[in-house]
Order: structure tokens, then C-alpha cells, then sequence
């Protein structure tokens, strides 16, 4: 679609914006610049950010549990909840550390993306070990979302594991999704079963969340708001209502914001409803096969090189379905996710 043209006022109009924002942004660059001359900022000290508000950050520092709310200077853009940072403070009359300036962003071991309103991928979080995919008992999961959230995790580079809530309200017996979850097991994603209905039941999750980083995601209703609560007793997490009609949930809180866990040592839990759940949109075919690794050993070994897995002669994943190496629900699923992309 071609772009729409701009009136002269309209151009005149984004061109005052813009130099009035750069304008800001040299003004602040330069007061930071004379405040660290002047000495009035102490050494360069590592911390991380613990939540983003526009062009400040509050930085926990490393060697301490209180954050501090810091400047971001100009030339520092796309800081995200979970960056490791350089940082320097400002000292009030009694020697504490008031507020302070971020002066450089460290190595990212990891980065959480997602589309923004224009398509293109923009940071959310950095420096997760671990993403969360929670799903319940009730709403009843399908197979089909599960995959669609682990392809989705797989194209982040950062380890899913699935997280079964609410056990307490399964079925008798359970049968058909403990054969689920055991397909899952199989290719190597580990499996941790909570209720916050039982004062044990969440000592498997505290185990898995121990010495990581780590982000919930999953549809609405499954308890993630739930679990957090608990985790988090002392912050005061809203918790969605459950819909007694739709058995669906809400999101309730707004900012994304690093937590330490006090249950469960070195564990440390990055929050916002704006990473809860994804899509699929911004993956192309090829990364979506990707994202079921059983595919990967026979992706490329097909007699085509353009063969899209459907009824190619010489496809090696549907040759790989035949020999019982991929399970065709899996393969089927698969299909769907890729269809409804075509379909989008």
C-alpha cells in the first residue's frame, strides 16, 4: 500500500516535533555531561533494570535491594525491563543514593520481542532463562495452542517449559492429558504440575524457577495472575476475575517490572500482560517448522528444495510421519498453525 501524502503544514508540522525532541534530548545529554564532570555522580556501578518509564529506569544495583529511579542519556535508546546496565549516582546531603544516570547497556545474554502496531519486532525483555507457558485444567488446553506458544518460544532462542496449573481441578484420572504432556516430555521440554490450592503445590514450580530469570505466557484463565500472586505475596498483583460464563480471565497489571521471588533462591520473574501472550504473525513457513524440534534433523532433506510438506513426492517430514519419527498430531498441528497464517 503506498504511503500517504503529507500536506506542507503536515511535513512542517513533524519537522518542529522532531528537532524539538532532538533539541530535549541534547539539552539533557548536556546536563548529564556537566553533572559527571562536575563530579557530582560517584563511579560507574553495574546494576539492572528492574522497570522502564520513558526516558528513566528504575536500576537495582548490584550490590544492593533498593532500586534507584535513573536518567537514560540521549544516547541510549531501546533499554528494556532486564537489561544489565552501567550506571552512575547522584548523592543526596546524607550520602544516599538519590537518582542517578545510566551510562551504558551490558551484553544481552537474551531478548524477548514482539511485534509493535507497525509489524516490526521491537525488545520487551532482556536476560530470560526461561519462558513459562502455563495452561490449565480449566480452560481445557488444546494441543494445538500449546504448539503454537512453544513455536513461538522456540523463535526467541530462550527454553520454554511447560507449566500445568490447576491440577486440582482435573479430571479423574486425566488420562488424555497426561498422554499429552508425556508426548511433550518426550522431546525433551520439561514439565512442571502446580495448584495454588494446596500449600505444596507449588514446590515443583519454585524448584524450576530457582537461580533463572524467567517470564510467564499463556492464554487468559489459566491461573498466571494466580501463581504470580503467590509467588509475589508481598506486591500488590491484581488478580483477573475469571468469568463464571466464559471461564476466561483478564489482564490486570500494566508495567513490566523484574521481581526477585523470595521462595525460591536466585529466582527472579520479569511481569507485564504486554508479554504474556503471543502470536505468530511476524514468522515466515520455515520458521515455524523450526519451531517443532523434532522437525529439525529432516528439514533440508527433502527431494525438493521449495517442497512445503504437504504432498510433495520425497518430503522427508511426511516420510518421517509414516516411519512413526514425528507424531502426526504434532505434524498436524503443524499444518493448522501454517494454514492459519495464510489465511491471516
Amino acid at each position: 500500500m503506498s504511503k500517504r501524502k503529507l500536506s506542507r503544514q503536515q511535513r512542517w508540522r513533524i519537522e518542529k516535533i522532531q528537532a524539538e525532541r532532538a533539541a530535549r534530548a541534547a539539552r539533557q545529554e548536556a546536563r548529564d555531561g556537566e553533572t559527571l564532570a562536575a563530579g557530582e555522580y560517584g563511579p560507574e556501578r553495574p546494576g539492572r533494570v528492574i522497570a522502564h518509564f520513558g526516558r528513566s529506569l528504575d536500576v537495582r544495583p548490584e550490590d544492593g535491594d533498593e532500586p534507584v529511579r535513573c536518567h537514560l542519556r540521549a544516547n541510549l535508546e531501546g533499554l528494556v525491563t532486564g537489561d544489565r546496565v552501567i550506571w552512575r549516582a547522584a548523592h543526596a546531603p546524607d550520602g544516599r543514593p538519590r537518582d542517578g544516570v545510566v551510562v551504558a547497556r551490558g551484553e544481552r545474554d537474551s531478548v524477548l520481542e514482539r511485534p509493535d502496531a507497525r509489524g516490526q519486532l521491537k525488545p520487551v525483555a532482556a536476560n530470560i532463562d526461561q519462558l513459562l507457558i502455563v495452561f490449565a485444567a480449566e480452560p481445557a488446553p488444546h494441543a494445538n495452542l500449546i504448539d503454537r506458544y512453544l513455536v513461538a518460544a522456540e523463535a526467541t532462542g530462550i527454553a520454554p517449559v511447560l507449566v500445568l496449573n490447576k491440577i486440582d481441578l482435573l479430571p479423574g484420572g486425566g488420562d488424555e492429558l497426561t498422554a499429552l504432556l508425556e508426548r511433550y516430555a518426550a522431546l525433551g521440554y520439561p514439565v512442571v504440575a502446580t495448584t495454588t490450592a494446596r500449600a505444596d503445590g507449588l514446590d515443583a514450580l519454585y524448584a524450576r524457577l530457582a537461580g533463572r530469570t524467567s517470564v510467564f505466557v499463556g492464554q487468559s484463565g489459566v491461573g498466571k495472575s494466580s501463581l504470580i500472586d503467590r509467588l509475589l505475596p508481598d506486591e500488590e498483583l491484581r488478580i483477573g476475575a475469571l468469568s463464571h460464563d466464559s471461564r476466561k480471565g483478564t489482564h490486570t497489571t500494566t508495567t513490566a517490572r523484574l521481581y526477585r521471588l523470595p521462595g525460591a533462591e536466585g529466582a527472579e520473574l520479569i511481569d507485564s500482560p504486554g508479554i504474556r501472550e503471543f502470536g505468530l504473525g511476524h514468522l515466515d513457513e520455515r520458521q515455524v517448522a523450526e519451531g517443532f524440534i523434532e522437525f529439525r534433523d529432516f528439514l533440508g532433506r527433502c527431494r525438493f528444495r521449495d517442497c512445503r510438506h504437504r504432498q510433495e513426492p520425497g518430503c522427508a517430514l511426511l516420510q518421517a510421519v509414516e516411519r512413526g519419527e514425528i507424531h502426526p498430531e504434532r505434524f498436524a498441528s503443524y499444518r493448522r498453525i501454517v494454514d492459519s497464517l495464510e489465511e491471516s
